[in-house]
């Protein structure tokens, strides 16, 4: 008996959106915001690892959007918050704010490591208690007081992808800065200014480079 023309078709499989010349692994169905397909490794095989890998994803986004204005924040600002209390200045001469790769972390107060770990703590044991309740999105910590997060779904999708989209530049970026201080020994503001400085400072910027031979006549 002849099977069906319906029944003998093959389907084809449906491909990675990021990477149009593989399949998209099936556990990336596109149902978190961002989700374009792209696990050529396979780390995700199941819904549960999934799902770990987002809410991680999302805590590490949400600290490195942090640490990427923080970090030229404080090396615009730290000599002079430390002035005020006469304290000393955690930047170094070169302007660098302490890292793995430029050093000074242990000139960092105990008092505030300590702080850090158990508000790192507190979100963690808030995240556990949630992560098992039915219907939980990865990373949402019912933290919304200003009252911008939309009540539609389609509102909510677009502000998760707004989210993740910044977080995973914010990690690019802050990985960039680590590397390029490393590198060149100089604070990001201090190496591109236009960045981070008015636009009132532009003059003196390009004064300086060009005395220094940045630019060239």
């Amino acid at each position: 008996m002849l099977r069906s023309t319906e029944e003998s078709k093959t389907v084809a499989p449906e491909m990675s959106l990021s990477l149009p010349f593989m399949e998209r692994p099936s556990t990336l169905t596109g149902a978190y915001a961002g989700d374009v397909g792209f696990d050529p490794v396979g780390f995700s095989k199941t819904e549960p690892e999934l799902k770990n890998y987002r809410e991680a994803e999302i805590k590490h986004s949400r600290l490195a959007m942090l640490a990427a204005a923080g970090w030229p924040i404080s090396e615009i600002l730290d000599k002079k918050i430390a002035g005020i209390f006469n304290l000393s200045p955690l930047v170094d001469g070169s302007d660098r704010v302490p890292s793995v790769l430029n050093g000074g972390l242990g000139q960092v107060s105990p008092i505030y490591w300590a702080a850090v770990i158990a508000l790192a703590s507190g979100v963690e044991i808030i995240g556990l208690k949630n992560v098992n309740d039915e219907g939980y999105t990865p990373g949402d910590y019912k933290f919304d007081p200003l009252g911008l997060y939309p009540s539609d779904e389609a509102g909510q999708m677009s502000m998760q992808l707004a989210e993740i989209k910044h977080g995973r530049l914010a990690m690019i970026a802050i990985t960039a800065f680590a590397v390029q201080e490393a590198v060149s020994k100089l604070g990001v503001v201090d190496e591109t200014p236009f960045f981070f400085r008015p636009i009132t400072y532009w003059g003196t910027i390009l004064h300086d480079y060009a005395n220094s031979g940045y630019i060239s006549n």
